[in-house]
């Protein structure tokens, strides 16, 4: 965080000092007004022989106003292109930290801290630091021109008496900083739960109706809601105190310059000139002390942001180890060898003792129960998460060895959450990549058995689809996103659980397409079905992170163990359909 500052402040620092200049500028200016019209005023007594005086005084008071408008339309513009360049800059920022951040720290972050980061976090510190340069500069010059100015017009002792009050509701304001800290603290994580379970509620509203699920859905919302608004108004009800303190020194000084102020004129020690002009000095004083206020709570929600994005900014990253392996087309040859793996906070090993090997051409089927180490096992094959040295091996070459984009470019992995974009079916396919040619983007629907669907509607391969492909049926989805292994050139192919919303005929036919396009790469299949797998060269059975048997179709179903419990099961479950 702090590289970022230094690096926008001295971007912007020219604009600063031009800033800086203006703001000086308008801050004296401020004060001339004031004493213009004590010179008025004392004019007055005899207009006649002072017309031309008071004339010329008042085009120095209008003059002075449009100078002040000028001034401050100028700082303000450019205050706000230093504003917009920051939120940018943080933005930009946030989100390319949160592509490279590693699989296992992104999982704990929750999705209402992610949005907090890009919206609530970064509006806190962009108006904190932007009005910390503008506040501050104008509050001390008001501080220290309107003092002088105010000492000239009348004498130390009633300037000292004005502004007593005043320093003492400072006092009282700074006295309950660590009050509002632990109220805003507070505010913060309520809203940040709130936020989450409101995106969690979104993404799973079929699931929630359903099930009948919206009075309690209902429910809870109005609970995080109401904890939110007392969190919040205890926040409100500290920081109406913060500005009771300061209108109630403010007033008290003001009040204090009326009496003393008129006695001095009753004791001609001043004029009426003077007491005017000293009374508009105390006005002109409100707006940089009613400042402080505000500069105590935003800066502890400053610090809040500030904390909370530094500490996103510090997570850790995946790291892109450069070596000399140099050739970006990798042999589809893949070993494993007594691979065993824990997670970071993992109490026991995930993976236990797996050993596989897979020559490019050939393909594998994985099956066994959810939980089972299927999806750890193709995440580590991804570097998705850090891999043991000297267990994993692809085209001969350890995977620690291979750069990590050069793992992932490739393998073409086709996940089972079926992931889409509110985006075009052309751009899933492609995954945002103008490599590809549209004929070869319409030849690979066609492999995946999604092209006559596709040419169905309105616009084609160019037709919108919803957020997460809403507007399109699971089996839909899953073709689509299989398109993608049809299109990408890797030699390694991996589907994971990506069948299961298929009928059987179309699963049959993609399929076949499947063994064509892998004929001469490595493919891996995952899957909870016999019918998905029982083609493969090898098939392993996964339990509790071990392999518990391996072979081919015909043998494991010979064996009657884990695999042929798989088998007969789902035979049974097929009988049942038919005859329902």
């Amino acid at each position: 965080m702090k590289e970022i500052l230094k690096e926008l402040l001295k971007k912007h620092s020219i604009l600063i000092v031009i800033e800086m200049i203006l703001i000086s500028i308008n801050v004296y200016l401020l004060t001339v007004p004031s004493k213009f019209l004590g010179q008025i005023v004392d004019l007055l007594y005899n207009i006649d022989l002072n017309k031309q005086i008071i004339l010329k005084t008042v085009v120095y008071l209008i003059s002075t106003c449009v100078l002040l408008l000028i001034s401050r339309v100028t700082w303000k513009m450019i205050d706000a292109k230093i504003s917009r360049n920051m939120v940018k800059k943080f933005r930009d920022t946030i989100f390319e930290k949160l592509l490279k951040i590693d699989v296992a720290t992104l999982e704990k972050i929750k999705n209402g801290d992610i949005m907090s980061y890009f919206v609530k976090d970064i509006a806190e510190i962009r108006k904190f630091i932007s009005n910390v340069i503008t506040l501050t500069i104008r509050f001390v010059l008001n501080f220290v021109i309107v003092s002088m100015a105010m000492t000239q017009s009348t004498n130390t002792q009633m300037t000292l008496i004005a502004i007593c009050p005043i320093v003492i509701s400072i006092i009282l304001i700074f006295m309950m900083i660590k009050k509002i800290e632990k109220n805003y603290n507070e505010s913060r994580m309520k809203f940040t739960n709130l936020s989450g379970f409101v995106q969690e509620s979104t993404d799973s509203i079929r699931t929630t109706k359903a099930y009948v699920g919206e009075q309690k859905q209902c429910e809870e919302f109005i609970q995080k809601n109401t904890s939110l608004k007392d969190t919040n108004f205890e926040v409100i009800k500290n920081e109406t105190m913060l500005s009771i303190y300061m209108n109630l020194g403010i007033g008290i000084g003001l009040g204090l310059s009326v009496l003393f102020g008129s006695q001095m004129v009753l004791n001609n020690v001043i004029t009426i000139g003077d007491f005017v002009a000293f009374n508009g000095y105390m006005l002109i004083l409100q707006e940089p002390i009613r400042w402080i206020p505000w500069m105590v709570k935003h800066f502890k929600r400053y610090q809040v942001a500030y904390k909370r994005l530094d500490d996103f900014l510090k997570m850790k990253e995946e790291k892109i180890e450069i070596y000399d392996y140099k050739s970006k087309a990798l042999n589809g040859d893949i070993q494993i060898k007594n691979l065993s793996y824990r997670y970071p906070d993992g109490k026991e090993d995930v993976l236990k003792n797996i050993n596989v090997n897979i020559k490019q051409g050939k393909s594998l089927g994985i099956i066994g129960v959810i939980g089972s180490g299927k999806t750890t096992l193709m995440n580590l094959l991804l570097k998705l998460y850090k891999v043991p040295k000297n267990t994993i091996y692809i085209g001969g070459e350890d995977i620690n060895n291979i750069e990590t984009d050069t793992i992932r470019h490739n393998i073409c992995y086709i996940t089972q959450d079926n992931f889409l974009f509110s985006s075009s079916l052309k751009e899933n396919i492609n995954l945002f990549r103008d490599i590809y040619d549209e004929e070869d983007i319409i030849n690979s629907t066609k492999s995946s058995m999604i092209y006559d669907e596709i040419i169905n509607m309105s616009d084609g391969i160019n037709t919108i689809i919803g957020e997460k492909g809403i507007d399109l049926s699971g089996g839909q989805k899953q073709r689509v996103v299989i398109s993608r292994a049809f299109l990408n050139k890797s030699n390694i192919v991996i589907f994971d659980d990506t069948f299961s919303a298929l009928d059987n005929k179309t699963e049959e036919a993609l399929l076949n397409n499947i063994r064509n396009l892998t004929e001469n790469k490595t493919c891996i299949i995952i899957s909870n079905r016999i019918s998905d797998i029982k083609h493969c060269d090898e098939i392993i059975v996964l339990d509790h992170g071990r392999i518990v048997e391996r072979g081919i179709h015909r043998d494991l179903l010979a064996q009657k163990d884990k695999y042929y419990e798989f088998y007969k099961n789902q035979a049974e479950k097929s009988k049942v359909e038919i005859l329902n």
